[in-house]
């Protein structure tokens, strides 16, 4: 039987999209709309009043821009309250100073809530951003509360729809992803007739405006549309705050199926009509939807013609919430089916074609075709009014320059074949000369183009007709079968010419599909290569520089702020642009030319991101204003910029694991050190202890010998204390570079007489056996540390060496080095841990009652090696171990 608490529990999949939402709102501002069908509905009014409220809450509230339009109510509203209001920019433009909100001024004071009114409206030039929506955008990411106001007709989705109930033609609108990001919508409503009356008092508008307005915009009709719009618009969002409520409480519902749209456009003028109605009805549906655009090697002219509007609707998609692609493909129909088919797209749709009968009996219109090959995708049609869109056409489509120059080659060369021609038509047939015009066909086809080719099959008839068929030197035909030969040549020529111009631009879009991939391959390859930053630096300039004839500056953050890590020689970054590449950081949006936001730049900036972070900023200069709006180069530059941004990620993560290692490194030093260093203090101190305490009894019985033995246990342990604290502060010394060696002339017989004086009666008391030539020249060393060296080997040889075999020193030397070798006759150490035993607290097994705290040894290193001299251990063939100090002679 199944829980029913277990039936509400949230799956995974819905507690992840929770949590990413609950991360994504972290830090950032709420933006609540107070939404109106129309100009004088009381949205600014309602705003005052809510600010008002959320003052006398204790809310910390400022006025960043409020547009009472001289109306007397707003104007009374605002002057008698306690807000404190932001001063207005102040732009000047043409001769005329413009009020604009003061964005930096806002963040500089950064309240907690700032009203922005008008939030549709488009920004005067000079600002940062086009238009003010995104003001409130980088208010939102800086955490800061808005307060906007805005009516419907200027929702992006609905503009067409506005456009056909009123007649006009919204310029300003704002994406409705921020109305799905909105976290309050207020709605302000009035009836149409109270709206009319507030406009004939002179409330909204001064007496001449207002009569003007209720005779266009301002109509009954238009308003009860408009009103009834709102209200769905307003009730479509509280729709999905409920569902997202339910579905993050897991409350049971009737969920709908999971629908994905797909949205074809061209850059035809009715593309944004098309964007905006799959916005509509993915909204209805609760649908993702995405945004298609198919490019053909055939159609490369007409890309190019048509770059810019493509450029602009692919973006308005993005600003609809559309995911956007970009495909190429010899055919259309089949790139959007295997599109929609991999995708998981459940409905196509499309603009209704307006073409003739006979046109589409001769050509099939592309929604034909594609319905055909759908399959079980649904295809949606829609439909665009007629009239309009052709004025459109002729409004938008450019006049293209007549050029002469193809025409006159064409004509040149239908004139040098037919002077071949005459020259053999003693021995050539009439009907043989077709080919030499057709390869003249040829020829214009390759060299000078389409048109001029068909120029050239249309200059070919004729002169094949006037020089050639009888009756020459006229238009005459004598022989009517020479009728189909005219066509046919004519047909041939159009055909060929077509075929070869077709190839002629797929070659060229191929070319640069070649060299955009191969640019993007060498990028990768040398990024690949790259070890350092300053190598990923190297390789971005010399990629970028050769890929797009363009001139680059990166920006990678240094504390609080962005320093140029690589530049172009010939390139100049003064301030402005650094604030621009900053502003790009900060909001990790692209900035300059060619963008939305602070279009005066000199570049164009794209922020290096990753999943995690923004690494930096990329800004590029290019030779000409097109190449900005180029749609193939900003794809290459998107790419270089998230090629260069996982290159920089790889380097940091790398430096980060390193530091890592070296971290974990240090941790099991510690480790080694703390047990180490608690278990050679402790030992002796628990014998010392054990001693003193048993002395210290009144009740002692011990004898005279007992005790003796007592107190030579306790100070051979505080030996060995002591022994082990010098260690320790030798080797801090050594590690620290504050040894400073006493350099004198010494004896080896002295330095092995002053070490076995110093050791212990353990040590003392084995068979050392001293091999010293009598030859042997002073050397300069420090006494003290040297004997100390020794000291250190004979102990180690003492703890490995079975307790009755003997110990040998050895000296001898040549003409440039002094050698010292201790032997002993123990079983000799692993070769794996020859070269580690010389490391800091390294142990291998030492038999059962000796000790020790792997200092040793590593302190003979440090003193040899500050005195010039090198150490090193071998063991030898017979059995036995050897450690060999070197020292040079050099006085």
């Amino acid at each position: 039987m199944t829980d029913q608490g277990d039936d509400m529990r949230p799956s995974p999949e819905i507690l992840l999209k929770r949590a990413q939402a609950e991360e994504a709102e972290q830090g950032r501002g709420k933006l609540k709309i107070f939404l109106g069908y129309a100009a004088g509905v009381g949205k600014t009014y309602a705003m005052l009043e809510a600010a008002e409220q959320r003052k006398l809450e204790g809310m910390d509230v400022v006025v960043g821009y409020v547009e009472s339009h001289g109306r007397f109510e707003t104007d009374s509203l605002l002057a008698l309250s306690a807000l404190e209001i932001i001063p207005k920019a102040r732009i000047s433009y043409q001769g005329v100073v413009l009020p604009e909100l003061d964005i930096d001024a806002v963040l500089a004071r950064k309240p907690q809530i700032v009203l922005v009114d008008e939030l549709a409206h488009t920004n005067a030039p000079g600002c940062r951003h086009e238009k003010r929506w995104q003001d409130v955008e980088e208010l939102l990411a800086a955490g800061i509360d808005v307060y906007t106001t805005l009516n419907v007709q200027h929702f992006e989705s609905l503009n067409d729809v506005v456009a056909q109930i009123t007649g006009i033609v919204m310029r300003e609108t704002v994406p409705d992803q921020l109305l799905d990001e909105a976290a309050e919508i207020r709605l302000v409503d009035i009836s149409p007739d109270d709206l009319l009356q507030r406009l004939r008092e002179g409330k909204v508008y001064i007496p001449e405006q207002a009569a003007r307005a209720m005779e266009t915009f301002f109509r009954p009709g238009n308003l009860l549309a408009l009103r009834e719009l709102s209200m769905r618009r307003a009730a479509a969002r509280v729709d999905d705050q409920m569902r997202a409520y339910m579905e993050r409480q897991s409350i049971a519902g009737p969920w709908p199926t999971a629908e994905r749209l797909l949205a074809c456009v061209s850059g035809s003028p009715n593309s944004d009509t098309l964007i905006r109605a799959t916005r509509r009805l993915a909204d209805e549906l609760k649908a993702g939807w995405m945004t298609l655009y198919v490019e053909t090697p055939d159609g490369g002219r007409h890309a190019h013609e048509n770059r810019e509007r493509v450029w602009r609707d692919l973006r308005q998609a993005e600003s609809l919430g559309a995911e956007v692609a970009t495909v190429t493909a010899p055919s259309v129909t089949d790139a959007v089916v295997d599109f929609a088919r991999r995708h998981n797209i459940t409905k196509i749709v499309m603009g209704k074609p307006h073409r003739s009968r006979w046109q589409e009996i001769i050509s099939p219109p592309l929604v034909h075709r594609i319905i055909r090959q759908s399959g079980s995708i649904d295809v949606m049609v829609v439909s665009f009014a007629s009239p309009v869109s052709a004025s459109i056409k002729m409004a938008v489509k450019p006049k293209q320059p007549f050029d002469l120059t193809g025409y006159a080659g064409s004509f040149l060369l239908v004139v040098a074949v037919s002077l071949v021609c005459e020259m053999l038509r003693s021995v050539l047939a009439p009907t043989n000369m077709v080919m030499f015009y057709l390869l003249a066909v040829v020829l214009a086809a390759v060299r000078l183009g389409r048109r001029p080719a068909v120029a050239t099959a249309f200059f070919g008839v004729l002169a094949f007709d006037f020089f050639f068929v009888p009756p020459r030197l006229t238009f005459a035909v004598a022989d009517t079968q020479y009728l189909l030969t005219f066509v046919g040549l004519f047909v041939v020529g159009v055909v060929i010419s077509s075929l070869v111009a077709r190839s002629r631009e797929r070659a060229e879009v191929i070319r640069t599909r070649e060299v955009q991939t191969a640019s993007l391959y060498y990028l990768s390859r040398d990024l690949a290569a790259a070890g350092d930053l300053a190598a990923i630096f190297e390789a971005l300039v010399r990629n970028l520089e050769s890929a797009l004839d363009a001139r680059m500056a990166l920006f990678l953050p240094e504390g609080e702020r962005l320093e140029i890590a690589a530049v172009s020689t010939d390139l100049a970054v003064d301030l402005k642009e650094q604030a621009v590449a900053d502003w790009a950081f900060r909001n990790r949006q692209p900035a300059g030319r060619g963008t939305e936001t602070l279009v005066s730049a000199g570049m164009i900036y794209l922020p290096l991101s990753t999943q995690a972070a923004v690494l930096g900023v990329l800004g590029v200069r290019m030779e000409n204003e097109t190449d900005y709006r180029s749609t193939e180069n900003r794809r290459l530059l998107d790419a270089f910029a998230m090629q260069t941004a996982m290159a920089i990620e790889r380097v940091q993560l790398a430096k980060q694991a390193e530091q890592t290692q070296i971290l974990q490194a240090r941790e099991n030093l510690e480790r080694a050190l703390l047990n180490s260093v608690s278990h050679d203090l402790r030992t002796p101190l628990v014998t010392i202890t054990g001693v003193l305490a048993s002395l210290r009894k009144e009740d002692c019985t011990l004898g005279e010998a007992a005790r003796s033995d007592l107190l030579d246990t306790a100070w051979g342990e505080a030996d060995r204390l002591n022994r082990f604290v010098g260690n320790l502060l030798d080797m801090t010394r050594l590690e620290s570079g504050n040894v400073v060696l006493k350099h004198e002339l010494c004896d080896i017989q002295d330095l092995v007489g002053c070490t076995l004086a110093a050791l212990d009666q353990s040590v003392s008391s084995r068979a050392i056996a001293v091999k010293l030539p009598p030859d042997l020249p002073l050397v300069s060393m420090d006494m003290v540390l040297m004997t100390h060296v020794l000291v250190n080997i004979l102990d180690n040889a003492v703890k490995y060496a079975p307790p009755a075999s003997p110990i040998e020193i050895a000296a001898r030397s040549d003409r440039e080095w002094l050698t010292i070798e201790v032997t002993d006759l123990g079983p000799g150490v692993p070769e794996h841990d020859l070269k580690r035993i010389f490391d800091k607290f390294y142990r291998i097994p030492v038999p059962e009652g000796a000790g020790g705290t792997g200092l040793g040894l590593s302190i003979c290193k440090g003193i040899v090696e500050a005195h010039g001299g090198r150490i090193r251990a071998e063991n030898l063939s017979g059995g036995g171990f050897r450690i060999i100090v070197r020292l040079p002679l050099a006085a």
